[in-house]
């Protein structure tokens, strides 16, 4: 068979230890084989499909007749030597032509049974090669990176590539029995029964909302929207430093950490520089206005309480990352560097609108969002993890009587909407009453008064979406001076009085 031969002796004469290179790592004989498999009997291409691509074959000739063959078998056709050769064209194959070297990879081809195989040593051996680019081109961007370019730029860009070729094509997906899929939910509802509160999530620390979440589920997109002012930050900085101090953790068998109550926080401050969202939750830890800590204008007593805070601080698990004009793919690469190396359990980003876009740039600001959401999901998924996400709302609010948000007002709504697992809106109606105070004196005053009693304090989280549980309105405390939630006192909850 001297097309075949040809190929293969070709793989070995280019190996010679005279040649000043090595060559990348490749397997001829398994790409011929899997080949003759699919031209002989199409079921063997089912058995590679999902993670077998063209470009993972190391020879141009075994790259087109693969794809060729897969539009065929796609389309409902059939992929033998024959309906190939109309589409693959004229070529020298070292003395054979391109239909006598499809006719001898049928004629030599082995069981379908190996197909599996032979493809993944394929794929494995592309993944390879893979690494070799991106390994000189590393060196290289090393020994050449141009004045702009910091070192740490670089280190992200490796990782992205990096991790895009453990992304490409994975063969350890596909189907799994359902009685698996029973276990493992079986499972999360055992540690559910297990864990502090009884939810089978992250606990926010603000009880009524963990009632209707169950807690920040693991692989969730959770956008909390709210317009200016409403607290959208001070309600994700809460929830943040609630999971960071409930963090406790056991040692596994293999010597690992595993979380069992609270968990390791990532923060993305997009927006406020770390000492800002730091002095932030000192105050609202502290009970002491923010504005009072930068002045100094504090008491011993609130002194001693911002040391205290400060100390509680130090020994959380509590990342923040104040780079600005982040893109999604460096968010990711870094999300990933501190899981690897911290560990992490919720991502926290303030806010979404503030992520950069991709260097592809689009024309159209939507379809930037769209591919801002879609990969922060992926980012959940691929992590296991909660991702809380900040979003703006859009000034349609303000022009209502009804000034509580709905899904159309948020910003970019169709990708946003489509993306998230759960939405919460911030709502807080002594903030829009506030502006709207009559004349001392009046009637009317006095009516905007009582209106004001009611809502003084109070905030609303609208659950707008959610995948897995009820949508509806939960009531929280809010302290304005130090931008703190809490949770609101029940009147069952509440002494006798007499």
């Amino acid at each position: 068979m001297p097309a075949i031969d040809n190929l293969a002796g070709r793989a070995l004469t280019t190996s010679s230890p005279d040649l000043p290179f090595r060559l990348a790592p490749h397997n001829i004989e398994a790409e011929q084989a899997l080949l003759g498999a699919i031209l002989v009997n199409n079921d063997a291409f089912d058995r590679v499909s999902d993670f077998l691509r063209p470009e993972h074959f190391s020879e141009e000739i075994h790259r087109r007749i693969f794809d060729v063959a897969s539009q065929l078998i796609r389309a409902g056709k059939i992929a033998s030597p024959i309906t190939l050769k109309t589409f693959l064209g004229e070529q020298d194959l070292g003395g054979v032509t391109v239909p006598q070297y499809l006719a001898r990879l049928a004629a030599e081809a082995t069981t379908i049974i190996n197909a599996g195989d032979y493809g993944r040593t394929i794929h494995d051996l592309a993944l390879r090669r893979g690494l070799i680019v991106v390994g000189e081109d590393i060196v290289n961007a090393a020994y050449d990176a141009p004045v702009g370019v910091s070192p740490r730029e670089q280190i992200e860009e490796a990782e992205r590539r990096l991790y895009a070729i453990a992304e490409t094509g994975r063969y350890e997906g596909g189907f799994q029995r359902f009685s698996e899929a029973l276990t493992t939910a079986v499972d999360m509802a055992a540690k559910a029964y297990e864990r502090d509160g009884r939810l089978s999530g992250l606990a926010t620390g603000l009880t009524d909302l963990d009632r209707y979440m169950g807690g920040l589920q693991p692989s969730d997109l959770v956008i909390v929207a709210g317009r200016p002012g409403m607290g959208k930050t001070a309600l994700a900085t809460n929830i943040a430093f609630n999971i960071a101090r409930a963090h406790e953790s056991a040692l596994r068998p293999d010597g690992k950490a595993q979380t069992i109550n609270g968990g390791i926080v990532g923060f993305f401050s997009l927006e406020m520089s770390a000492e800002q969202l730091a002095t932030r939750i000192i105050s609202e830890q502290a009970a002491v206005p923010s504005y009072k800590i930068r002045r100094g204008d504090i008491s011993e007593p609130e002194f001693h309480r911002i040391v205290d805070a400060a100390r509680t601080m130090q020994s959380i698990p509590f990342y923040i990352d104040q780079t600005g004009g982040l893109s999604i793919a460096q968010l990711a690469a870094r999300a990933r560097r501190l899981r690897r190396q911290r560990g992490l359990d919720v991502l926290v980003i303030d806010y979404l609108q503030l992520i950069g876009a991709s260097k592809t740039r689009s024309d159209s600001r939507v379809q930037e969002v769209t591919e801002i959401t879609t990969g922060l999901k992926a980012l959940a998924k691929d992590l296991n993890v909660p991702v809380v996400a900040l979003s703006q709302l859009s000034r349609q609010v303000e022009n209502r009587d009804d000034k509580r948000p709905q899904l159309s007002d948020l910003r970019e709504s169709g990708s946003i909407e489509q993306d998230a697992d759960v939405v919460l809106f911030v709502f807080r109606e002594e903030y829009y009453l506030k502006t709207r105070q009559p004349r001392e004196g009046t009637e009317e005053f006095m009516t905007w008064q009582t209106d004001m009693e009611k809502v003084h304090g109070r905030a609303e989280i609208i659950i707008g979406k959610q995948r897995h549980g009820p949508t509806g309105t939960v009531e929280l405390a809010f302290d304005a001076e130090v931008t703190r939630f809490a949770n609101l006192a029940r009147e069952e909850s509440l002494p006798e009085q007499f």
